[in-house]
């Protein structure tokens, strides 16, 4: 009996992955190729940085598909240019996209200290440096789940489902909220409710680009819910660079709040 060709070469790919990760040209603060794979890479020169993002990516995202994180990484480093430094997080085992996980706030319960605690180093490291979260999908939720007063300047929701709060305010943090949705991303669609049931919570409550959410909204142009955020000359990831520079100001607004 043949095996299944394409289950094949997902094993291939995840096989591999960790042989291409560890070329000593990268830089990893940390890795781990178990139970889907961790790491923590840094891409830009952070000892000389002035403005950090770290990118939090959401459902989908392994070992094995990290390429995807990584293309968008290299598309916004490219457009923040010197002196900037991208910190890409994969610091959790992310649900699958279709999968009633990625309903729930479980994973980003587990994930949600470490990026604390990366955050928590990075601000000690570098407290003088202007430090953003770029959330996309159920990173948004981690984000969340990471508790109040993360001392960053802002919190970019890519794609967000919801971050499980009724409003921006309620995360109770000082950054500002920002959030974009392109007009084709099927996460439009996720209905926006919140059920506490007695081990986890279900739904992920408001929309943050709907008037309630109380998030500074931005253009996110027609594209997609997967890698449309940071593809290379699209208006999100010129406006995300705004942002993550200090320049919001000048970013591209959105011509209107998503129903």
């Amino acid at each position: 009996m043949s095996s299944h060709p394409r289950r094949n070469r997902l094993r291939r790919g995840l096989l591999a992955a960790p042989h291409v990760m560890a070329d000593p040209v990268r830089r990893f603060l940390s890795f781990d190729g178990r139970d889907g794979g961790r790491g923590v890479e840094i891409f830009g020169d952070l000892s000389h940085a002035e403005r950090i993002a770290v990118p939090v990516p959401g459902a989908g995202i392994g070992v094995d598909r990290y390429w995807r994180l990584r293309n968008g990484v290299f598309a916004l480093h490219s457009e923040l240019g010197e002196r900037s430094a991208i910190v890409a997080w994969l610091g959790y085992e992310t649900p699958t996209t279709v999968n009633p996980t990625s309903a729930t706030s479980g994973q980003a319960d587990e994930a949600a200290p470490e990026l604390r605690d990366l955050i928590g180093e990075l601000i000690g490291l570098k407290p003088a440096v202007r430090t953003s979260l770029v959330c996309h999908s159920y990173g948004s939720v981690v984000r969340a789940r990471a508790g109040h007063g993360l001392r960053v300047a802002d919190i970019v929701l890519c794609g967000s489902p919801g971050t499980g709060y009724g409003s921006a305010a309620d995360l109770h943090t000082p950054a500002t909220v920002r959030a974009d949705r392109g007009s084709d991303d099927w996460i439009a669609d996720v209905p926006h409710m919140k059920l506490q049931l007695p081990f986890v919570e279900v739904g992920s409550a408001t929309d943050p680009v709907s008037p309630e959410s109380g998030a500074e909204i931005f253009a996110a142009g027609d594209g997609g819910h997967r890698d449309d955020y940071l593809k290379p000359g699209s208006s999100p990831l010129k406006n995300i660079a705004r942002i993550v520079a200090g320049t919001a100001m000048s970013a591209e607004p959105s011509g209107e709040r998503h129903a």
